[in-house]
C-alpha cells in the first residue's frame, strides 16, 4: 500500500489548498524547511510573520529576493520552519530554501535564480577549535623570556 502525501511530485503541478512545493535550505548551522503555496497569503516563519521574526530590513530583503526576482512575491506564500544558527544564517537558509522551492514549482525560474547566485549553497562553516590554541587559529601570546 502506497503512502499518501500531500506533497506533489515534480512532474505533477500543485493545485488546491493542500498542495505545496517543498525544499530545504542550509547556511552555516541553520536549516530551513520551506513549503511554498501557490495562493496569496502571508508568509510565516516559525509561527510568526516574516517581519516579526526577522525584524531587520536587510534580512527581510535577503529572504524575499528569490520571490521578487521571479515575480512570485504577490502570488505565493510560504510556511517556513527554521532552526539553528543566528539570524543572518537563518535568513540565508530561508532564501536558499525559497529559491529551491521556486525551481520545484517551475523549472523556468532556474536560469534567473542561477544567474543571481541564489541557487548556490554557501558551504562555509565555522572552523573547529584546535587544542593548544585559543580559537581555531588564534595562538596564545608568545613570550621569549
Amino acid at each position: 500500500m502506497a503512502e499518501v502525501t500531500n506533497r506533489p511530485s515534480i512532474n505533477q503541478p500543485a493545485t488546491g489548498k493542500d498542495h505545496y512545493h517543498y525544499a530545504k535550505g542550509r547556511r552555516k548551522s541553520a536549516v530551513a524547511t520551506v513549503r511554498l503555496y501557490s495562493d496569496r497569503g502571508e508568509s510565516i516563519v516559525n509561527g510568526k510573520p516574516i517581519g516579526e521574526y526577522f525584524n531587520n530590513q536587510t534580512l527581510q530583503r535577503t529572504i524575499e529576493a528569490p520571490l521578487v526576482l521571479t515575480g512570485q512575491n504577490n502570488t505565493t506564500h510560504a510556511i517556513i520552519r527554521v532552526s539553528g544558527g543566528g539570524t543572518k544564517g537563518q535568513a540565508e537558509a530561508v532564501s536558499l530554501g525559497l529559491a529551491r522551492a521556486l525551481v520545484v514549482m517551475s523549472e523556468d525560474f532556474r536560469s534567473t535564480l542561477r544567474k543571481s547566485g541564489l541557487l548556490t549553497r554557501d558551504a562555509r562553516e565555522k572552523e573547529r577549535k584546535k587544542y593548544g590554541l585559543k580559537k581555531a587559529r588564534k595562538a596564545p601570546q608568545f613570550s621569549k623570556r
